[in-house]
C-alpha cells in the first residue's frame, strides 16, 4: 500500500480550475493597472502634445507671438469651445500687436516606410507657405529623414507659392515636387536626391491640404479677428 507523504502530496499537479483563477485574476490586475496608469497620464500627454504644437506653430509662421485654434466645419468656421469636435483643425497666427498674420494647419501623406505628418504655415503678405515642422514619420534614417532636417529641402518652405485662384476654390498653381536641380517655378520644391518618395509626400500633402484650407481661409479673413480666450498662447 502506499501512503500519501506531505512530499508526494506537494507534487500532486495544480487543477486547471486553479490554473484559470490564477490567470484570470492576473490579467485582472494588469488591466486595471493599464487602465489606471493611461487615466493618470493621459493629462500629460495631452500637455505634451499642447506644447509640440504651440512650438509648431510659431516655428512655421515666423513673427507669430500668439495663436488661437479653429475648426473648419459644414457649419463653418468655429473655435474649439463650441463643442465642434470633428473638421479640419487650424491655427491663427498673430504678431504682438494682435493682427493676424497666417494660419497653420496639418498634412498627411503615405510615405516611403509610413505616414509623414507634418505641420506647414501659410502667411497672408506673401500668399505663401513660409515654413513645415515634420509631426511623425518612421523615413529611413540619413536618407528620408533628410525631410525634417535638410537645410536645402527646408529652403522650398520658406516661401512656397500659394496662391489662390481667381474663381476662390483652389490654388493658382498647384503645388508639385520636382527632380532635384530641375526647379524653375516658385510653386515647385525641389526633391532631395535619393530620398524622392519621401519628398513627393511632402509635396502631395502640401497640395492636398492647400487647395482645401488656404481657400477657406482666405474667404473667411473677419472670422480670425484676435479675441481673448482660454486656448490663447503666448510665446
Amino acid at each position: 500500500m502506499t501512503l500519501n507523504t506531505p512530499v508526494q502530496a506537494s507534487l500532486r499537479p495544480t487543477s486547471s480550475v486553479s490554473m484559470i483563477l490564477a490567470l484570470g485574476s492576473i490579467a485582472l490586475i494588469s488591466g486595471v493597472l493599464v487602465v489606471l496608469i493611461f487615466q493618470l497620464t493621459l493629462p500629460m500627454i495631452n500637455e505634451n502634445k499642447r506644447i509640440a504644437i504651440e512650438k509648431a506653430v510659431f516655428h512655421v509662421i515666423p513673427g507669430t507671438h500668439s495663436r488661437q485654434d479653429f475648426v473648419f466645419t459644414d457649419q463653418g468656421l468655429l473655435k474649439p469651445a463650441d463643442g465642434r469636435t470633428s473638421g479640419s483643425t487650424i491655427y491663427a497666427g498673430y504678431d504682438k500687436q494682435d493682427s493676424f498674420i497666417g494660419i497653420a494647419a496639418e498634412a498627411s501623406a503615405p510615405g516611403y516606410q509610413d505616414v509623414i505628418r507634418v505641420l506647414f504655415g501659410y502667411k497672408l503678405d506673401c500668399q505663401c507657405i513660409t515654413g513645415i515642422k515634420v509631426l511623425k514619420m518612421t523615413e529611413t534614417p540619413g536618407l528620408g529623414d533628410k525631410i525634417a532636417k535638410d537645410p536645402a529641402f527646408l529652403k522650398n518652405f520658406q516661401a512656397l507659392d500659394a496662391r489662390v485662384n481667381e474663381a476662390g476654390n483652389g490654388l493658382l498653381h498647384a503645388i508639385t515636387t520636382v527632380k532635384h536641380g530641375k526647379k524653375i517655378h516658385p510653386w515647385q520644391i525641389d526633391a532631395i536626391s535619393g530620398a524622392t518618395i519621401s519628398s513627393n509626400a511632402i509635396g502631395k500633402m502640401l497640395n492636398e491640404s492647400s487647395q482645401y484650407i488656404i481657400p477657406l481661409a482666405q474667404a473667411r479673413l473677419d472670422s480670425f479677428v484676435k479675441e481673448t480666450s482660454s486656448n490663447d498662447d503666448t510665446q
